[in-house]
């Protein structure tokens, strides 16, 4: 009798809406040891060095987290496309690799409060962009711009070049070497990377307007639901801000060049 009235009462409590709490991927990283984070690698907020190993802005970033919560840390790259489904499949707790908070995104994830801003730029080929100087100038549809499928920059292009015809590539390497070739006008990548790569190729490439065309707020992406992840999360980005160590590392990795010898 006692255990029909148990059954009834948790079936009174589900119907009312009530929710039992789940364990928090906090307390589960804790157990484990371990803190699986889903990236991608864009320049300079994720790379290979000279090595093979992981350098960038999102990897001190990610590698500071995991020595404040006490615990190892395994990178998962992973294809930009997927990396949401990746995040609710479970196959990684967090992502951390310069995600855009967006609406459309929102509604699949949770994101923490802003740990850095970015913003899309371009970067464009000399002799088929001659005197490109303006978003119109490329806003046309016998312009060709070259970009990484799934990503802001994407979204970016379709909203502001909806006459251009864009090329999707897996990765970003893919659409510079497009670029590089010259069988398209432009790329367009998040800030600094379009700058960088017209430094590094001086005679083909420049940057047609100087100022980025968008600003965005980049946050880590959880899953929905997890309160107490969310918490503990938005509260360690308020203290690296509060430390100034996201200010130092954007200070090495977007505003110097100390960083390039470990990558060329």
């Amino acid at each position: 009798m006692k255990k029909i009235l148990c059954l009834s009462i948790l079936f009174l409590l589900v119907l009312g809406g009530v929710s039992f709490a789940r364990e928090s991927i906090i307390e589960k990283i804790q157990k484990q040891g371990v803190i699986r984070v889903g990236m991608s690698t864009f320049v300079p907020w994720a790379m290979k060095d000279k090595q093979g190993n992981l350098v960038g802005f999102e990897i001190d970033v990610a590698k500071k987290l995991a020595r404040d919560m006490g615990v190892k840390i395994e990178f998962v790259p992973t294809a930009w496309s997927g990396i949401i489904p990746a995040l609710l499949t479970g196959k990684f707790d967090v992502i951390i690799g310069g995600m855009g908070i967006t609406p459309k995104r929102n509604l699949k994830v949770n994101f923490t409060i802003p740990y850095d801003y970015s913003g899309m730029s371009m970067v464009a080929h000399k002799s088929k962009a001659k005197g490109f100087s303006s978003l119109a100038d490329f806003n046309k549809k016998e312009v060709s711009i070259a970009l990484r499928l799934g990503t802001t920059a994407e979204q970016a292009a379709r909203k502001y070049m909806p006459n251009a015809s864009l090329k999707l590539f897996e990765n970003e390497s893919q659409a510079l070497q497009e670029l590089n070739l010259g069988r398209v006008h432009a790329v367009v990548s998040s800030a600094p990377m379009p700058v960088f790569h017209a430094l590094k190729y001086p005679d083909k490439l420049f940057i047609p307007f100087k100022e980025n065309f968008t600003k965005e707020p980049i946050g880590f992406a959880i899953r929905k639901g997890d309160h107490d992840a969310l918490n503990y999360l938005n509260n360690w980005v308020l203290n690296m801000h509060a430390q100034g160590f996201l200010k130092d590392k954007k200070a090495y990795w977007f505003e110097s060049k100390k960083w390039e010898d470990l990558v060329k």
